[in-house]
This record gives C-alpha cells, sequence and structure tokens, in this order.
C-alpha cells in the first residue's frame, strides 16, 4: 500500500517559495526606497503617493499568498481524511464506474448495465494496447449484468495475465444505440494518493475514489 502526499507537498512548497520570493523582493524595494530617500534632491522631493502605492501593492500580494497558503492547508487535510477513509476499502468487494479489469488466474470480471431492453449486446475485450482480443454476445434485458471471462481469445488461446478494457455496444430492434455504463469490480489491494487524488488498486487496476458506486464484504474463499 503506497499512501503519498504528493500533491500538498507540491503546493507547500510552491508557496514556500512565492512567500520567499516576495520577502526578498520587498527587502529590496526597502533598500532602494531608503536609498531615495537619503539621496534625493531637497529642491525636488520624491512623491509619496507613489511610494505609498507601491507599499499597498506590496502589502496585498502578501495577503492573497498568506490566503493560498491556508487554502493548501485545508485540501491537504482534506486529502488526508480521503487517505484515511480509503484505507478502510482495503480487502472490500467494489464496484465502480470503469471499463479495466485486471485478468489473473484465467479469470476477469466486469458488469454492465443497459439502460432499455436491447436486441443485441457485443461485448469486446482489447488488451493494454487497445488490440481486440475476444468478441461475444451478452443479455440484453435492461439492467445491470455480470460478464466473466476466461482470459481466452476467440480461437482458444489463453491470453497472459495483465490489464484489459470491456466495451458494451447495445442497439434495440430499430438498431437505434442503447446507453451503456460498464462497471469495473473485484477486491481491493491497495490504496495510492497522488496527484490525480486518491484511487484504490483492484490488483493493476486504478480506480479513482470517487467513482465507487457498492462496496461490500469480499465472498469468502471456497
Amino acid at each position: 500500500m503506497d499512501i503519498g502526499s504528493t500533491t500538498s507537498a507540491a503546493a507547500a512548497s510552491a508557496s514556500a517559495s512565492a512567500s520567499a520570493a516576495l520577502s526578498s523582493d520587498f527587502d529590496t524595494f526597502l533598500t532602494l526606497l531608503t536609498t531615495q530617500l537619503q539621496n534625493q534632491d531637497p529642491l525636488s522631493p520624491l512623491d509619496s503617493n507613489q511610494f505609498t502605492e507601491q507599499l499597498v501593492q506590496f502589502s496585498q500580494v502578501e495577503q492573497s499568498i498568506a490566503t493560498n497558503k491556508n487554502l493548501e492547508d485545508v485540501l491537504s487535510a482534506i486529502a488526508d481524511g480521503n487517505s484515511a477513509s480509503a484505507v478502510s476499502y482495503l480487502g472490500k468487494d467494489i464496484l465502480a464506474e470503469g471499463d479495466a479489469a485486471h485478468l489473473t488466474g484465467g479469470q476477469a470480471t466486469w458488469n454492465y448495465t443497459l439502460a432499455d431492453p436491447a436486441q443485441s449486446a457485443t461485448i469486446t475485450v482489447s488488451d493494454s494496447e487497445g488490440k481486440l482480443v475476444f468478441t461475444a454476445q451478452g443479455p440484453t434485458s435492461a439492467g445491470q449484468h455480470e460478464f466473466v471471462w476466461n482470459g481466452q481469445d476467440n480461437s482458444g488461446k489463453a491470453l497472459p495475465d495483465g490489464v484489459y478494457h470491456i466495451g458494451v455496444a447495445a442497439r434495440n430492434a430499430e438498431a437505434e444505440t442503447i446507453a451503456v455504463t460498464t462497471y469495473s469490480t473485484g477486491t481491493v489491494s491497495g490504496v495510492n494518493t497522488g496527484a490525480d487524488g486518491t484511487e484504490l488498486m483492484l490488483g493493476q487496476v486504478s480506480i479513482p475514489l470517487d467513482k465507487v458506486v457498492r462496496v461490500q464484504d469480499a465472498a469468502p474463499a471456497v
């Protein structure tokens, strides 16, 4: 299990760099201002309004950086909360919107939902490079269906373990397309938190936490 804080660390680093740059620029500005005041022509004094305006601008930038820092702290707390919550998914069976499954031990499982009854529902399986490796006809009634693939292509050749993707094309009697939603399913084996947010791992398949639609205890081993 790999739980990191890449996003919050990067944001904190950017905020620290901005604050350091602002401090350096402000010190330089004050040094120049002091030098100008010390060497100004008494008969032609410098415009105080201009200095005041520049000081106000520096103050506004400083306040903006402070506001961003506060927002980063809030986002970091939310990310930490998501990570802690995601750990509770370990060992659970989930159903999540997606088209990927990890073929292992000669089995990969997906679910799909038909919005309406169909005349035909053609299931395709592609490998990680997008190559079509298997086609079949699936159930056509409206609702959710499970599809279990044995990892063999249409000629009966066993394919190597890895990540595969499902596609379902459904049409009614009038040859009109019917809406289909595909789902990845499996037991959560790990949790990753990075630049893309918190993800659950189903073998080699990563599932964004916000795509999960169902969680349940894993079925006991037979």
